[in-house]
């Protein structure tokens, strides 16, 4: 496994041109990528590389050999990342990051089925409101927004996720339905404070005709948080602009009436991100697939748009 270990961090190197963007794609240093390197060197008694400081350059050697071993290579590690089964199922321990509220409203309610489809599959799922380095950090899979895509990785779309301004019925009884989003102005508004800016969140709302409407409801509270904000207008202290994650709850049990129909902001993609692998691990691609197949029964895009 380490001779392996020095193969995958010469042809990452050869294939990405520097040991930096080599460690990125596995999850290493730089300098644990040159070791690797420089001991494949000693083992071979070989140079593979030119190395300056500017560039990284594969010599003759290194050219040939690159060419003898990058396929062979690639089949070794999907036999290896495939063979992580007992009885014929996929086994192993499965290594996911999600969103807290997201995580707990939408994905642990599908544990049950999948163990039960995959009981040799060890759940092990991180609940972070924050981007993680997917193969920098080791995780098998990721759900959530807005994740960089970096070399090695693919994302498949669960559906785009629309923002919609909400109430509780108590607020409204004894005010007026806003027409156009400048009316929220008349109302209290529990708004959003950014995490990464640390300014309150501005929305643009738009219709399906593409008209524009700028949303400034006065403040009655400032919370960093999407749950915290759904928990206050079911206590009635206001109007919101809520991701439909956290509106779709309150919409379909009546806590929630939903104000200017057919005005949205749009907040982007929500997605499953994992590997680009050929073949991946067993264990991550049942995951993959299980989460898209039961997302795509429960119309999931559909919701999260609102329609």
């Amino acid at each position: 496994m380490e001779a392996l270990s020095h193969l995958e961090s010469f042809v990452q190197s050869a294939e990405a041109g520097s040991f930096s963007a080599a460690a990125r794609r596995l999850g290493l240093t730089p300098a644990a990528v040159s070791k690797n390197v420089a001991r494949l060197e000693a083992r071979l008694g070989v140079r593979l590389f030119q190395r300056s400081t500017r560039r990284l350059t594969l010599t003759e050697t290194g050219e040939g050999f690159l060419r003898q071993v990058s396929g062979g290579l690639a089949t070794l590690q999907d036999a290896l990342a495939n063979v992580s089964t007992v009885g014929g199922q996929p086994a192993g321990t499965l290594k996911v990051s999600m969103g807290q509220a997201f995580g707990r409203a939408y994905v642990v309610p599908l544990l049950g089925e999948f163990l039960a489809r995959y009981p040799a599959v060890l759940p092990d799922w991180h609940f972070d409101n924050r981007q993680v380095d997917l193969i920098g950090e080791g995780f098998d899979a990721a759900i959530g927004g807005g994740i960089e895509l970096t070399p090695g990785l693919v994302a498949r779309e669960l559906g785009r996720v629309h923002v919609v301004a909400v109430a509780s019925p108590g607020y409204m009884a004894a005010r007026p339905m806003p027409q156009q989003p400048a009316d929220l102005a008349a109302l209290d508004g529990i708004v959003r404070r950014s995490s990464p800016t640390g300014r309150v969140r501005a929305w643009t709302l738009r219709n399906a005709a593409g008209e524009e409407g700028a949303v400034e409801p006065k403040p009655r509270a400032i919370f960093s948080d999407p749950e915290a904000i759904a928990l206050a207008v079911r206590m009635g202290l206001g109007v919101a602009l809520l991701p439909m994650p956290f509106a779709a709850p309150g919409l379909a049990s009546g806590e929630f009436v939903r104000l200017l129909p057919g005005w949205h902001a749009d907040s982007g993609a929500l997605s499953l991100y994992y590997p680009g692998k050929k073949l991946l691990p067993a264990k991550t691609r049942v995951f993959v697939d299980f989460v898209v197949e039961r997302f795509r029964a429960a119309d999931f895009a559909r919701r999260m748009r609102g329609d």
